[in-house]
C-alpha cells in the first residue's frame, strides 16, 4: 500500500499543527516551510481538513490554522482513511472487487493478506500524533550539544 504524496502532505501538515497544539495558530506558509510542502497544495489540503473537522482556522493578522482534535486522540490511521480511503495490501481485502476475483472465497493468499491488513491497521491506528510529537522531541533532546567551560 502506497501512501500518496497528497496524503503524506496532509500527515505532515497535521504533525506540524500537533507540535504547536494549544499554543498559537500557524499560517499555511509556516507549515509549508517547516514540512517541505508546496503552499498551493497545502492550502487545498488544509481546506479539506478543516471541512472534515481535523483542523480549524482563525482569522485575522494573528490567525492561521490550529489542530481541532487533541493529538493524543488523533491517529495516523484516521487521517490516511480520510485522505485515501480504506487501505490494505490488495483491493479484495478492503472490499473492492471481491466478487470479480476468480478465486473469491478460495484464495490461498487471503489469510496472509488479512494478516498484513491487520498489521497495517494496527500500526496506523495505534500511532497517535502525540506519540509522533513526543518521539521527535526526545530525538531533538538527544542531539542538543552540551557545552562545558
Amino acid at each position: 500500500m502506497l501512501v500518496s504524496k497528497r496524503c503524506q502532505y496532509a500527515l505532515r501538515a497535521v504533525f506540524e499543527l500537533a507540535k504547536h497544539y494549544g499554543q498559537y495558530p500557524l499560517k499555511a506558509a509556516q507549515i509549508a516551510e517547516s514540512q517541505a510542502i508546496p503552499v498551493r497544495f497545502l492550502e487545498v489540503i488544509l481546506c479539506e481538513l478543516k471541512k472534515a473537522g481535523f483542523v480549524k482556522s482563525q482569522r485575522g493578522n494573528e490567525g492561521g490554522y490550529l489542530l481541532a482534535i487533541p493529538p493524543e486522540k488523533l491517529t495516523v490511521g484516521d487521517l490516511i482513511r480520510f485522505i485515501q480511503g480504506p487501505f490494505g495490501p490488495v483491493s479484495c481485502v478492503i472490499g473492492d472487487s471481491q466478487e470479480s476475483c476468480p478465486l473469491y472465497g478460495d484464495c490461498a493468499f487471503m489469510p496472509m493478506w488479512e494478516k498484513v491488513q491487520k498489521s497495517i491497521n494496527g500500526i496506523y491506528d495505534n500511532t497517535t500524533y502525540r506519540e509522533l510529537v513526543d518521539q521527535e522531541r526526545r530525538k531533538e533532546e538527544r542531539y542538543v550539544p552540551s557545552y562545558s567551560i
